[in-house]
């Protein structure tokens, strides 16, 4: 083999780390190596088929996968006749992982080796999964392109550094040649290799062939060991379970088993067939900004482009499978499926389709939903700001935390809550903090907990941001309890005629306060919601909430100040106490205890918290010295 442009090479620092992970073999089940090899295999001769449809002179015929044993050497090679690689894509390719987060993933993992093992079968590391069996790999390759046999070798220990030189090479596509560790005989094995093929390949949709001897006339063979037909073309009924998981793992390079799926045909005025997957487990990326959408798009079973966004939106990114269509012209591109008219048929059905997996996993496994909330929960709550069209369907998906439990767990739909409302509640109550427990004590619950009414409680971030986005539900209107509500009252133990007394008995204490405190709050109330708690502040239904503020503040937008509704409560002692005061300094200095304590409760936070806990001492020092001159 003539060789030249030899240079070794260093890998990226992820590629090493994951390598490091690889040869100390973290997968439990070593064999997949094969399959990943494979659907890389597959995944280039589909890319050829579709490269040859604007190239008229691109012989795309006969393409294959093919695999050969030599014992005496202990090598395994699994070759192809697909699109090949350049010299600076072979770079790309095995010599750098290009994604954005890759580090920050890597370094995540530990020592645990049955937690490792899941998460980079999460990650999808196709070729390096070679180096689980290999001490040495060789990689030849020629791309289609390429003038005068121009090819590429490339050779790694998987240690620190790769060797890549230019070479002759006959034919376009890409051969892999994996030298076996010690241990690994069972891949030296061509029955072991079929039964490994039948397995995980049988869905691929061109032939994978073995290597055999013809001894009578020593004669090579090349034995097709798999159906070659795409999954999706078949028959529902002709698949098993287990072949739909299979093709799942081959499209989406995850190591788990997919939640659920749908196939499904239409024939008509349009003719597709779509395959989608609800995965199990939410992938690593799935909040990076580079995140690929999970669909694949063939026209009339020619591989077409990954990543095809134009299927589904943005809060249905988890989805993964393929469509099929035989309406869309084959040399379709992204910026002519965007205004398709095709297209936007096939995306409101596939929307549809999507919603509908989840509705029957969400009515007939509720455990299984659960798993899909905890993964998806908070990608699946984007939906009611971008899907208006469909709002009504997501919102029946969506899950939420309760007061009518003891814990986290977000397993309340909106149907259970209303089921369960009481007499003459009008309304959906629910609450915003920065975390479930913080929702769970906030003291705008005070009076709901008293009368068990119930209260949603919501404490991811994007939930400020949904609930502006959901008015009502089943003729029911959403209502944040930190919003001001003089109708929340009617919850208070007194009649309104006593609250009416009450009111008109402390409105020198209430003018009093306003006069203290002028513009720093909008308006000064008595409130009887409150049981425990002294005075909350609240905003007006359409002003903006103080999670909405920590959300524009979260992304570095400037955030206007917010103009309070200051609450107090006329039952508490502490504010008895403050109404009878007459010395204006110390009336004061329970005004301003009150609004920070309030201030505090509803933003974690305080502009001067050391003025305010001086604030607190002095007031306690006075109390203790007031009580021993009563004393005495």
């Amino acid at each position: 083999m003539t060789m030249k442009g030899k240079e070794t090479l260093h890998f990226q620092s992820e590629v090493k780390q994951l390598l490091k992970l690889m040869i100390h073999s973290l997968y439990s089940n070593k064999e997949i190596f094969l399959r990943e090899l494979i659907s890389n295999a597959s995944d280039a001769a589909e890319k050829l088929r579709f490269q040859a449809l604007s190239t008229s002179n691109m012989d795309h015929g006969n393409l294959r996968v093919r695999i050969a044993v030599n014992k005496e050497d202990r090598t395994l090679t699994i070759s192809d006749n697909g699109i090949g690689m350049r010299r600076d894509e072979v770079i790309e390719n095995l010599g750098t992982i290009a994604r954005s987060g890759t580090k920050s993933f890597l370094s995540s993992l530990g020592s645990d080796e049955a937690k490792n093992s899941q998460l980079i079968g999460q990650f999808g590391v196709g070729f390096y999964s070679a180096f689980i069996v290999s001490d040495k790999v060789e990689v030849l390759t020629r791309s289609a392109e390429s003038p005068n046999n121009a090819g590429v070798w490339w050779q790694s220990s998987g240690e620190g550094d790769y060797t890549i030189t230019d070479i002759e090479k006959d034919e376009r596509g890409t051969e892999i040649i994996l030298h076996l560790r010690k241990g690994e005989d069972a891949f030296l094995d061509p029955w072991h290799i079929r039964s490994i093929v039948s397995k995980y390949s049988e869905h691929i949709s061109l032939p994978v062939e073995i290597q055999t001897h013809n001894e009578k006339d020593n004669t090579t063979l090349w034995e097709q060991i798999n159906k070659a037909q795409a999954l999706w073309t078949r028959h529902k009924s002709d698949i098993k379970d287990d072949e739909y998981k299979e093709f799942y793992k081959h499209i989406s390079h995850d190591n788990s088993d997919p939640l659920t799926w749908s196939h499904n045909r239409v024939e008509g005025k349009q003719e597709y067939t779509s395959l989608l997957y609800i995965p199990t487990q939410a992938p690593w990326d799935m909040w990076n900004r580079d995140h690929k959408h999970g669909l694949k798009l063939y026209v009339q079973r020619v591989f077409i482009m990954d990543d095809a966004e134009q299927f589904l939106p943005n809060y249905l990114r988890f989805i993964k499978g393929i469509i099929d269509s035989n309406d869309l012209p084959l040399n379709i591109s992204r910026e002519i499926l965007q205004t398709n008219h095709v297209t936007q048929t096939l995306r409101i059905a596939l929307i549809k389709r999507s919603l509908q997996m989840l509705e029957t996993v969400a009515k007939n496994d509720q455990e299984k939903y659960q798993t899909f909330w905890k993964q998806f929960g908070r990608v699946l709550k984007e939906g009611p700001a971008e899907d208006r069209s469909n709002i009504e369907n997501i919102t029946k998906l969506l899950r939420f935390a309760s007061t009518m439990s003891q814990d986290s767990l977000q397993n309340v739909s909106l149907v259970d809550y209303i089921q369960r409302m009481k007499e003459n509640q009008e309304k959906i109550y629910y609450i915003t903090a920065d975390s479930y427990l913080a929702a769970k004590n906030s003291p705008y619950l005070e009076m709901f907990d008293k009368k068990s009414i119930e209260v949603l409680l919501l404490s991811d971030r994007i939930d400020e941001w949904m609930m502006s986005h959901l008015t009502d539900f089943d003729g029911k209107k959403f209502q944040s309890v930190s919003t001001a509500d003089s109708a929340l009252n009617t919850l208070a133990d007194t009649t309104p005629e006593i609250q009416k007394q009450t009111e008109k008995t402390l409105e020198p204490f209430v003018s009093r306060i306003k006069a203290l405190l002028g513009t720093r709050v909008k308006e000064v109330n008595l409130t009887h919601r409150l049981c425990d708690t002294p005075a909350i502040v609240t905003t007006e239904m359409n002003d903006m909430t103080t999670q909405m503020a920590k959300l524009f503040s979260a992304t570095g937008q400037e955030v206007p100040e917010i103009n309070y509704h200051f609450e107090l409560n006329p039952e508490h002692i502490l504010v008895k106490r403050a109404a009878d005061t007459t010395d204006d300094a110390q009336f004061a200095e329970w005004i301003e205890l009150f609004l920070s304590e309030a201030l505090f409760a509803a933003t974690g936070t305080l502009e001067n918290p050391h003025k305010f806990i001086q604030r607190i001492n002095t007031m306690l020092l006075r109390s203790n010295i007031e009580d021993k001159n009563i004393s005495s």
